[in-house]
Order: C-alpha cells, then sequence, then structure tokens
C-alpha cells in the first residue's frame, strides 16, 4: 500500500490521488500519508497534504472521534514529549480543517497556539514553534485558512502575531507572514508590508494545488493589492481576495 501510494502521489495531478484515496479504506492510507509527509520530494509532501484535507474531513462526517484521533495524532507530533519533529503536520491540520467545520472548531485554537509564547501562569496556552521549517508550514497554514475562512480568522486576531514574523531572519518565513497579512491586514499591516516591497528573496508556495516560487516583493505588492481591494469592498463574499501570483 505504501509503494502503491507513494507512486500516486508523484502523479503531477491531484485528481489521479483523489480517485486513488476513493478506492481505498481510509484507515489504510493514514499509516502511508504520514509517512509520505517527511519524503524528499516536495510534491509528495503537498499531495499528503492534500490527501489528509480529503480523507479526514470525511471521517469527521461519518465517525467523528476517528477524525479526532487522527488531529490529536498531528497535536502529539508537534509535541516535545514525542521526540520528534512533526513534519507536516500543520500544514495537513490547517487542509483538514478548511475542508471541515467541526474539527476547524475543536482544534483551530490549537493551530493559533503555535504562533504565540506562553503568557502569565493563569494564560499558558501558548506552543509556540522556533524552528523556522515548521514556521514554514505553520503560516502556510495559517494562510490556507485564511482563503476560505477569512472571518473566522478574523476573529483570532492574529495580525500581531504574523507582524511578529516580520523580523525572521528566514526570508520565506517573512514572505509567508506577508502572505497572511494581506488576506487579513488593514492599514496597520499595509504599513509594515509596505518596508518588503524591494526584498529579493524567494519563496516556495503551494497555491492552487501549484508548486510556485515568488520572491518575497511580489507577496507584498500583492499583499498592499489584497488590502486595498478589501477597504473598498470589493471583497464582498467574506473571502480574502484571489492574489495574483
Amino acid at each position: 500500500m505504501r509503494q502503491e501510494l507513494l507512486a500516486t502521489l508523484e502523479q503531477p495531478e491531484l485528481g489521479g490521488v483523489f480517485c486513488f484515496l476513493e478506492d481505498h479504506q481510509p484507515h489504510l492510507l493514514l499509516n502511508p500519508l504520514f509517512i509520505a509527509l517527511c519524503n524528499s520530494l516536495e510534491q509528495v509532501r503537498w499531495h499528503a497534504v492534500c490527501a489528509f484535507g480529503r480523507i479526514v474531513p470525511a471521517m469527521a462526517d461519518n465517525d467523528p472521534e476517528s477524525a479526532r484521533i487522527v488531529m490529536r495524532r498531528f497535536l502529539w507530533s508537534l509535541s516535545d514529549e514525542s521526540g520528534g519533529i512533526g513534519w507536516g503536520a500543520p500544514e495537513a491540520m490547517a487542509e483538514i480543517m478548511f475542508h471541515s467545520a467541526l474539527l476547524r472548531q475543536e482544534y483551530l485554537h490549537m493551530l493559533v497556539s503555535y504562533m504565540r509564547e506562553d503568557g502569565e501562569e493563569n494564560f499558558q496556552d501558548g506552543n509556540y514553534l522556533e524552528l523556522p521549517l515548521l514556521q514554514r508550514g505553520l503560516l502556510w497554514g495559517i494562510g490556507r485558512l485564511c482563503q476560505g475562512h477569512r472571518t473566522e480568522m478574523l476573529e483570532r486576531h492574529l495580525v500581531d502575531d504574523l507582524i511578529a514574523y516580520l523580523s525572521s531572519p528566514d526570508h520565506q518565513v517573512v514572505g509567508l507572514a506577508i502572505w497572511c497579512l494581506g488576506m487579513l491586514g488593514g492599514n496597520f499591516a499595509a504599513t509594515k508590508i509596505s518596508g518588503f516591497l524591494n526584498h529579493p528573496g524567494e519563496v516556495r508556495l503551494f497555491f492552487d494545488n501549484t508548486l510556485r516560487t515568488v520572491t518575497v516583493a511580489k507577496l507584498a505588492e500583492d499583499g498592499l493589492k489584497r488590502i486595498s481591494a478589501a477597504a473598498e469592498g470589493r471583497d464582498d463574499n467574506g473571502a480574502a481576495p484571489s492574489p495574483s501570483l
């Protein structure tokens, strides 16, 4: 099963991947998909993320507890006690929540917690991820949810958290934070984003089921356009305007 799934994930189109998923029982696919999240090929990893976003929401519709077990496995992989790294966990969790209102309601606060440090004793709800490679996945996940659930994400008051990432030494983290801010932010975010309009650093972005390479400057330019469009009321369906990548 693992080899067959891996060969399918290597296909260029997601349609073939989804057809494969439909022909197999979800519980047989989960372990191979977790392994695929650590694959050396970018396309395999992203197709695994999309596969989780297809099968786990369906599990949540039919057997919510089985879907919760998968989400808890991702949470465990990101904990210090697991002894692992949690590669791909933020991205897969976000893709699952993008497609499942139930799991979004139950687990979105946990994804957000990975952006935040612990506060005082009565407010210790932060699980800040320090590794830039994990921060990239986390910020992609936040951006993915902003694409389809902007109103819910605005309610989480994420702008200040995202702005903090603009000082990261990892320009891919910076670019992904800008991508998120462009979908969420107002005038204050626009001021911060505008400082990156000449930044030449390149970012790998999985968008619209396609891997792209885009500069930080381009993400800043598109982010400012989206903020302007939202301010002028051209974002009339509650979702962030599509970027022009």
